[in-house]
Parts: structure tokens; C-alpha cells; sequence
């Protein structure tokens, strides 16, 4: 027996190390291979230093506000100098309290999950992935619905990632790279996004209260979603504050007194192109950037994406501007003008259309808006018969429609809500800065939710009078004429090419007959004057002064064309309009300085397109006349009702049948252009009192002005225009020059001069 022990002793000491190498030989093995991709995709080293997520570009205003994004997933990345303290604190004392004691896997926490969690069924004991598992299981997803040797395989692959990310990460790095790729719910991805959407506020500014709501939306982010279900949130919240409490990041006495605090979610917007800061600038500069991005490569040789690459863009607009002008907006058009509208339609039976257009003309505008909807277009993929969809379009449902007090829930048939909407009155508004060309300020619509329809850049309507300034220029610029030059105010027919004469009227009886000065027939737009000057210096010779001026639609060299019949956009007009503030020289009105990748470097930067139109004398009379629009003429309800007394030029226009309202103001640092009307040229006022530009048109300018003045945070000068270096020889102001030699001239008696 003696003999034997030894070699059962052998037996037995070789059982044992192969129990204890045994296991950690497998691990070897099988980590190894897991490390190797013999087990499926593992990311590479590459993509561990630089993984691959989508990132939404950021738009940023002048003045550094963010205005929105463009996103497939709307997640910016912050750094962690960027993250609250407290978000911190809430986040370890309720995700892994033991980060900074472990290398990515938590064996402790593991163990807890085996012993208490699988074999005790405590299924509240918590679980055993640590933060850069999670952030392992975000960067690289899992695949849908594994089964469970699937998932034990995916668990040892995400340990291997976490144990990677540690090597190649700070901690710090660790949880700010997790909370930039966790989803939040509401189209919030990222903590930025979250933070942006769920209190209007930035991550470096998060409360302890508030931190806990969102670190609490993570373990279920529709079950703890704090306005589909606050008394759950609040819950959540409550108990992500007793894990800070518990681990020391706040005292007993904060956690009694943050768990008071009412759930407060007044600041909750969804953050998509409907919602937020100029809706209508940020949708047409998607459509400009998404043609930028199909001709600029980035250094791998495939074009950027505005949606994946998280470019920043940074735009001219002035965010400050830009709540003033939509703020004024709101104001008139909400508060006075459409209410307005609906009295003076009230009880006529082809509302809002003008009582001119006969049934067969309405039934046409509606069955064309009827065939530009969504509903009518699904439809006829659909293969729906004509005579079914209309009677789909007739069938009452329930809908939720555009106020100005807010949506409201109804039921009505589409058709009707197409009629409903057509009665609402819209608007362009832009703001530049002429000496730069900038654009400040950009509003293309009453609300971009329901009205997607851009009214500064998409719209062509007719200018009316806000042209004549273009034709008054030609008469300056040649130097036969001056502010203060009589002409008569008499009619004038001009012979057309097919032997017929055009003989247009004044609006007004006003001095009919009698010799006005240039300043007063501006002033008072009067078109016997337009047609002496357009006569004398011929429709071409006009258009190619405004395609100098930047206009680049269709202008039919036509006489007519002196009382603004062309189809001219709002941002057309107020480019050209800012070259007599710039001392002549048109600047293309710019919405982007530069733009650059995730990394801050720098791609593009953008430099607008300039050209002398006249020179800077010709601009500055051009002022001048203007100003007595403002002082005498159709724009003086600016210095009567609005007390802007500081020298401001501008014009007025009113088409045929009030159907387009104009007004462009001009100031030495602004020059901002406004049109109000109806979707189509039907829908207007019945009376020139109401449906003029000085009505629906100047009140928001006067509006969006007063505000500029009125906040300090903001610089718009007050002043004269600067005169030109050469001093004139021409009188400008025509009352003085009327008292100081009151005897009739005639128009071409040039002692003026």
C-alpha cells in the first residue's frame, strides 16, 4: 500500500491543476479568439479610437445659439469639462457606483447578478454591466432577438470591447462618450440633444433635479418618459436622488428637499425641423447644404453627409434678430391682421376668395390644392379612382388644426380644412445687413408646421410700387434729375408694338395737373410719373439696372413694367434694396460665413458675391427720395403710429386687387423687406384701406424695428445715412428749396444741380 499512495498522490495533483489551468486556459482561449473575430465582428483598434456613430449637424446663429440640427439620430457629442458635476454623480450612483475600481468588467457586480439575480430570483438586485459595457453595447449594437447562446457569446464580446475602451479611453472620456450615445426617447440621442429637449438648457447647466430625470429616463426611456408619464418619472427621479443621497453626492437634507420639487416639464419640445428658432431658414439651408455635400469629398474620398458626419455650420442669422422678427410676426399677423380678415369675410359665400372670381375659377384653385396634398398623392399610389378619393376628401374626420391660439382638435372633411387654411394670410420676412450682406434675420411663413410653403425664397409675387425706387434710379443716375426736379403730374400714353397705347392711372387724385418734385411722386406713388420716366429711359434699360441689382427672375422688358409687375422674391428685393444703403454696391444676401467637420476643422468658408450697381451718389438720392416716403408719403404711418422718428427710407407696394401687400425699410445697419398675402392671389382684402402694404405689410416692420431699438443687447444704429465723400451739389430737401425759390421750373432746368 506503501508503494501506491505516491501515485494516487500524482493522479490527484494533476486532476487538480487541470481543474485550476483548465478554466483559465479556456478564458485564454476564448477571449483570445473573441479578440481575434473567430466569434464575429469585434471592432477594430481604428474604430475603437475613432467609432463610427451617426452625428447630427449642428446650425449655429452669429451670436453662438444653436438653432437646430439635421440628423438621422439627433446626437451631438459634448466633452465631459461639458457635463454638470451632479449629471455625473446621478449617473454613477445609479449605473456603476464602482467605475473607477474596475477595468471595464465589474466581478463583484457579476457575481451579484449569478448568486442573488439568476440563482436567487432577485430580479431587483440590479445588474452587472458596468458603464463601458453599455457603452460597448451602443457604439457596436447587438443583433435582434439572439438566442441565449447568442447572447452569452455577445455578453464575452462586449466584456472584451469594455476591457478595450478602458485601455484606449480616460474614464472621464468613458462616461462622457456614453452619455453622448445613449437614447433618451423623444428623438433625443445624447445627452446635449436630452438636455436641449427636456429643459431647453445645455449639459453643463443641468440641476441636481433635473439630472436625476434624465439619468432616470435610461432604464426605460418610454416607461419613465417624465410627460407621457410624470407620476412614474417623478418616481424614478426620486429614486436616482436617494442613490446620490446614499453614496454621498448630496446630503440627507438636499435629497429631502430636491424630492419636493415638482416635476417641471413646461420646457419640453421635441427637437425636429416643426419646432424651435427660424424653422423656415433652417429647411431651405438643408436644401442648399444638401447640394453642397454632393460636391465636397471629405479626406476618405466620399462625400459629407449632413445628416451622419456632425458638421457645424455656422449661418449669419442673429438669433436675437431673429425672436424680434418672428416675434413680430406673431404679433400683427396673429393679434391684428388675420382677425381682421376673418370679420371682413364674414357671411360672403366665396371666402376668402375675391367676389371676381367666379365658382368654376374657385372650384379650380381647390381642386389644385386638393391635388398638391400628401392625402391625394398617397392616394393615387394607392390606385384609388378619382371619383373615391373625392369622396375620401369629402368624408368628415377627425383632425387636429393650425390657430393662433394654439392647435385645435375638430372634425371636418379635408376638403373644408383646405378651405379652412386657404383663409389664413401669410408672409416673407427677411433682414440684411447691407454692408456685409448678411442675412440676420429670415421668417418664410406664419408657423412651418402647417404652412410649409417658404415666402422668401421659394415665393414670387408681384412687387407693385416697392419697384418704382429701380426705375426712380435710372433718372438719378443719369443725372437729369434730382430729388427736388418738377415734373408733371399729367398722364402719359406710351404706343405698344401692336399699335395700342398703354395709358396707366394714378391711385389718386392728389395734385393731378399740377408740377410735383421727384421726392413727392415716390413718396406718394404716383404712376403718371412712372410712366413719363419709363418712357423716357425705356424698359431695358430698367431691367438691366435691377439684374444688376441681383434680381435674377423673369422681367418682361414692357412698360408695365414700371408699376412692378414682375414676380420678384422676397429675398430678390431685399438684396437689391440693400445696394442703396451700401453705397451702391449689391452684395448677395449670404446665410452661411463657414462650416466645419466633428473636429472643429475648418471645410469651407463662403465670401458673397459683390459688383458695383451705380455709384455711391446715385445710392445716396435714392435715400433721400425715399426717406420722404417715410416722412410724407404712403410709409408715414411709421412716424404717426409708431413713433420711429429717426431717418429710416423705404417704400410701399400694393398690387391689383390688394392681393400682395409690400414694405422694405431701410436703416444704416438694416435693411429688411416684408410681403403679406393669401396662399393664392384670389384670397385679399376687398378695400384698399385694409389690403394696402402700409397695412399688412409695414406694422411688422415697424414692429420687428421697435424691438431692435428696444433691446440694449443688440446695436442698430439710429443715425443718417453717411453721405457720400464727394459733397453734392443738388438740394435734398425740397420744402427748404420750395420756400427758398418758389418760382415754377421746368424739368430740365438744371440750377438745381
Amino acid at each position: 500500500m506503501s508503494i501506491k499512495k505516491p501515485e494516487n498522490f500524482k493522479k490527484y495533483l494533476k486532476v487538480f491543476w487541470i481543474i485550476v489551468f483548465l478554466p483559465v486556459i479556456l478564458a485564454i482561449l476564448i477571449f483570445g479568439t473573441i479578440s481575434l473575430g473567430l466569434w464575429g465582428f469585434m471592432p477594430s483598434f481604428e474604430e475603437l479610437e475613432n467609432p463610427k456613430s451617426n452625428l447630427a449637424s449642428e446650425i449655429y446663429a452669429a451670436d453662438g445659439q444653436l438653432l437646430g440640427t439635421y440628423y438621422i439620430h439627433n446626437r451631438s457629442n459634448v466633452g465631459y469639462e461639458d457635463l454638470a458635476p451632479n449629471l455625473v454623480h446621478a449617473l454613477l450612483a445609479t449605473e456603476d457606483i464602482r467605475f473607477h475600481n474596475h477595468s471595464g468588467v465589474d466581478v463583484r457586480s457579476i457575481m451579484r447578478v449569478i448568486f442573488r439575480n439568476i440563482i436567487g430570483g432577485q430580479r431587483s438586485a440590479g445588474g452587472g454591466s458596468t458603464l463601458s459595457q453599455q457603452l460597448a453595447k451602443n457604439l457596436f449594437p447587438r443583433q435582434e432577438s439572439p438566442s441565449n447562446v447568442q447572447l452569452v457569446i455577445i455578453k464575452l464580446k462586449e466584456w472584451v470591447t469594455a476591457a478595450r475602451l478602458e485601455r484606449n479611453y480616460t474614464k472621464d472620456e468613458i462616461i462622457s462618450m456614453y452619455l453622448n450615445t445613449v437614447d433618451f426617447g423623444s428623438h433625443a440621442f445624447g445627452i446635449k440633444s436630452a438636455a436641449k429637449t427636456y429643459f431647453n438648457t445645455s449639459p453643463d447647466s443641468l440641476r441636481a433635479e433635473e439630472s436625476a430625470v434624465l439619468v432616470g429616463i435610461l432604464q426605460a426611456p418610454s416607461w419613465y418618459h417624465p410627460v407621457r408619464n410624470p407620476e412614474r418619472a417623478l418616481q424614478r427621479r426620486n429614486v436616482v436622488l436617494g442613490q446620490m443621497a446614499r453614496y454621498g453626492y448630496i446630503s440627507q437634507n438636499e435629497f429631502d428637499s430636491l424630492r419636493t420639487i415638482p416635476l417641471d416639464m413646461s420646457q419640453f419640445q421635441i427637437q425636429d425641423q416643426n419646432t424651435g428658432l427660424a424653422t423656415y431658414f433652417r429647411e431651405i439651408l438643408r436644401l442648399e447644404l444638401v447640394k453642397w455635400s454632393n460636391t465636397r469629398m471629405k479626406p476618405d474620398g466620399t462625400n459629407y453627409n449632413i445628416y451622419r458626419d456632425g458638421l457645424k455650420i455656422y449661418t449669419t442669422i442673429d438669433s436675437r434678430m431673429q425672436r424680434h422678427a418672428e416675434a413680430a410676426v406673431a404679433e400683427h399677423m396673429g393679434g391684428y391682421l388675420q382677425e381682421e380678415f376673418f370679420n371682413h369675410w364674414r357671411g360672403f359665400p366665396s371666402a376668402p376668395f375675391g367676389e371676381d372670381l367666379s365658382r368654376d375659377q374657385i372650384n379650380t384653385l381647390m381642386n389644385n390644392a386638393m391635388r398638391r396634398t400628401d392625402r391625394f398623392r398617397y392616394l393615387r399610389r394607392m390606385e384609388v379612382s378619382e371619383d373615391s378619393i373625392r369622396i375620401n376628401f369629402n368624408t368628415p374626420v377627425p383632425m387636429r388644426v393650425f390657430t393662433w391660439d394654439g392647435e385645435k382638435d375638430t372634425i371636418m372633411s379635408p376638403m373644408d380644412s383646405i378651405r379652412y387654411y386657404k383663409h389664413f394670410l401669410n408672409t416673407g420676412l427677411m433682414a440684411v445687413e447691407p454692408h456685409t450682406g448678411h442675412v440676420r434675420a429670415y421668417v418664410g411663413g406664419i408657423d412651418f408646421k402647417h404652412f410649409k410653403f417658404d415666402h422668401v425664397t421659394q415665393s414670387q409675387r408681384q412687387v407693385g410700387s416697392t419697384f418704382k425706387p429701380f426705375l426712380y434710379t435710372l433718372a438719378m443716375q443719369e443725372g437729369e434729375f434730382g430729388p427736388c426736379s418738377q415734373v408733371p403730374n399729367t398722364p402719359v400714353s406710351i404706343e405698344l408694338h401692336d399699335g395700342t397705347f398703354w395709358t396707366p392711372k394714378n391711385s389718386s387724385s392728389a395734385r393731378e395737373g399740377e408740377m410735383v418734385t421727384m421726392k413727392w411722386a415716390l413718396a406718394n406713388s404716383t404712376n403718371f410719373i412712372s410712366a413719363f420716366l419709363i418712357n423716357r429711359y425705356s424698359p431695358h434699360a430698367l431691367v438691366d439696372l435691377v439684374k444688376r441689382l441681383g434680381v435674377t427672375s423673369h422681367l418682361d422688358p414692357v412698360p408695365a413694367i414700371a408699376l412692378g409687375t414682375p414676380d420678384i422674391s422676397v429675398y430678390e428685393m431685399v438684396g437689391a434694396m440693400a445696394t442703396y444703403a451700401n453705397k451702391g454696391v449689391h452684395i448677395q444676401p449670404s446665410f452661411v460665413t463657414h462650416i466645419e467637420d466633428n473636429n472643429g476643422n475648418l471645410i469651407e468658408s463662403f465670401i458673397p458675391i459683390q459688383n458695383e450697381a451705380m455709384n455711391e451718389r446715385t445710392a445716396y438720392l435714392m435715400l433721400e427720395l425715399m426717406k420722404g416716403v417715410v416722412q410724407s408719403g404712403t410709409g408715414v404711418r411709421l412716424r404717426l403710429r409708431y413713433g420711429l422718428n429717426n431717418p429710416i427710407a423705404g417704400k410701399t407696394g400694393t398690387t391689383q386687387n390688394n392681393s400682395d401687400g409690400w414694405f422694405i425699410g431701410l436703416t444704416p445697419d438694416l435693411v429688411t423687406g416684408v410681403w403679406v398675402g393669401g396662399e393664392d392671389r384670389g384670397i385679399r382684402f376687398r378695400t384698399i384701406t385694409l389690403g394696402q402694404g402700409a397695412n399688412m405689410a409695414l406694422p411688422i416692420w415697424a414692429k420687428f424695428m421697435k424691438r431692435l431699438y428696444e433691446d440694449e443687447s443688440i446695436t442698430i444704429s439710429e443715425e443718417d445715412f453717411e453721405p457720400p465723400l464727394t459733397p453734392l451739389n443738388i438740394v435734398t430737401d425740397c420744402e427748404k428749396y420750395e420756400m427758398e425759390e418758389p418760382a415754377p421750373r421746368d424739368i430740365f432746368d438744371q440750377r438745381i444741380f
